[in-house]
């Protein structure tokens, strides 16, 4: 009971995922994200082209045809390929951070 109560608090701790509101996708694989706390930029995704789950994404025309799953809030295409928006908040928001400073 101990560790599943110590579980179910850290959980209630973690703020909620971030919600992308928005995207658009370029050739050169970037992509352009809006979230519902305003924050907005491009993140580069063309490092994951090389990787086998990825390897769809050669075909720049597949990585143009992203949306956003109104279910999961996550980018997504049409070939199973879809990213969590924490990781790619947290990848934007610490650029932004950065370029502040």
């Amino acid at each position: 009971m101990g560790l599943s109560l110590e579980r179910a608090l850290r959980r209630a701790r973690r703020q909620p995922a971030p919600v992308i509101e928005e995207c658009k996708a370029e050739p050169d694989y970037s992509l352009w994200l809006l979230f519902d706390d305003g924050l907005e930029g491009w993140v580069y995704l063309g490092n994951l082209v090389e990787i086998v789950d990825f390897s769809a994404w050669r075909d720049v025309d597949c990585f143009l045809e992203v949306s956003i799953d109104p279910d999961t809030g996550t980018v997504r295409w049409e070939n199973g390929i879809r990213l969590d928006p924490r990781a790619l908040y947290k990848d934007l928001a610490s650029r932004v951070r950065a370029a502040l400073h």
